[in-house]
């Protein structure tokens, strides 16, 4: 009878440290830091440079979970644990500003479980607008170029040198390759057009693809031709090749919501994440509040993916070494020792 009753307590005593042991794990486990994976490649790259960095030198999992804009940052919003994302890395605030606004709202109402923080910009502003290369402007010595145009410096100054750009289909007008039918930057570089007027010295062209776009830029650029049209950035195309963006004047809204007669408006990217991830990951909030690029940085390891066919996890890697002096002043010295020692 004692020795039942001595068994017993001695189960309960260790099912009660192993309930204790159990529950200083739980508590001590870390947040999984889930990031949002859009279908862009700087997206991508971010996520893995800030993955790299907070799974290695942090010591957090992490995950990525794919999908599209909107879909996404819904599910940051409502992020309460379980799949959902509870960081952006890259916000393109101004494409989803609805949505956005009712994100920051609940954010910072402390009454609801939902929204999301600003971290703070990525990169300060993306660029859209109008180019052609260099050295149609400037000319290039190296390739043996002369200038072409030297005195083409902003749109008004098209009309002039629509010969230079000539339509191979229709020699009575210059071509200008516009955006892909269905993306928005075709209609507005339609109004554009109109407003500048130069409707009647070119013609729009609008490639079939991305990639098709990319590729009637890369193609005259290396036979050293004049090419014109509608590009954005960051993009491993204007990382690769030294274009000239043609000036405009300012943007203002005003002007932009009537005639579009002025520059693309600027698009900030921010991180946002959670509103309980502060509270929940400290130490990686303070991280990616330091967390900033550029938008040349940006163009670059894009570039780099393209001339190597690197993937994104890759591009990461190259980044973190090619910018050692940058990303380590985010972290402390001890943390980035551990991100070194893991990515050689």
């Amino acid at each position: 009878m004692y020795k039942k009753k001595a068994s017993h307590w001695i189960s309960a005593a260790m099912f009660l440290v192993f309930v204790m042991l159990g529950g200083v794990s739980s508590a001590s486990a870390k947040t999984q830091i889930i990031f949002a994976d859009f279908g862009w490649d700087s997206a991508q790259v971010h996520n893995r440079i800030a993955g790299i960095i907070i799974e290695k030198g942090l010591g957090y999992p992490i995950k990525f979970i794919q999908g599209e804009t909107i879909m996404l940052n819904t599910a940051l919003i409502q992020a309460k644990g379980g799949e959902a994302p509870n960081v952006n890395m890259e916000s393109w605030t101004e494409n989803w500003q609805e949505l956005y606004d009712e994100g920051l709202a609940k954010g910072n109402d402390p009454n609801s479980e939902e929204g999301f923080v600003n971290l703070g910009a990525n990169f300060p502003n993306s660029v859209q607008g109008w180019y052609v290369p260099r050295y149609v402007v400037e000319g290039d010595p190296a390739r043996g170029i002369k200038p072409m145009a030297p005195d083409l410096k902003s749109v008004f100054d098209l009309p002039k040198y629509w010969k230079l750009f000539k339509d191979p289909e229709d020699p009575t007008k210059g071509r200008f390759y516009s955006c892909i039918p269905g993306w928005s930057c075709a209609l507005v570089n339609e109004k554009k057009f109109e407003a500048y007027g130069i409707k009647k010295y070119y013609n729009i062209m609008q490639p079939g693809s991305g990639p098709a776009l990319a590729a009637s830029m890369e193609t005259a650029y290396k036979r050293g031709k004049p090419w014109l049209g509608y590009y954005w950035a960051p993009t491993w195309v204007l990382g690769k090749l030294d274009m000239y963006q043609l000036e405009e004047p300012p943007f203002d809204k005003q002007v932009w919501d009537t005639t579009k007669a002025c520059a693309y408006p600027a698009v900030k990217c921010d991180i946002l994440v959670y509103k309980k991830l502060p509270q929940q990951a400290p130490d990686v909030v303070a991280f990616l509040k330091k967390y900033e690029t550029t938008l040349d940085i940006n163009n670059k390891f894009l570039a780099y993916m393209q001339d190597n066919k690197a993937t994104t996890e890759a591009a990461a890697i190259w980044f973190l070494k090619q910018y050692e002096s940058l990303w380590t002043q985010w972290v402390s010295a001890e943390v980035a020792a551990k991100v070194k020692a893991a990515i050689q």
